[in-house]
């Protein structure tokens, strides 16, 4: 969301669009943030990384 400026929802959107199509999504990094000095759930975030489907 960083990199695009989009919002939470419209990420999750595309996601799983690209599941629907055959994509395969990996979550390669989580990183939540909690406890005293940390930033919270705002402070949280996962990495992804979209594979090709079967047809490509």
């Amino acid at each position: 969301m960083g990199a695009t400026g989009w919002v939470q929802h419209t990420v999750r959107g595309l996601l799983a669009g690209l599941k629907k199509k055959g994509h395969t999504i990996e979550v390669l990094e989580r990183v939540r943030q909690v406890g005293p000095g940390a930033q919270g759930a705002k402070g949280s975030f996962s990495v992804y990384r979209i594979a090709a489907g079967e047809g490509g």
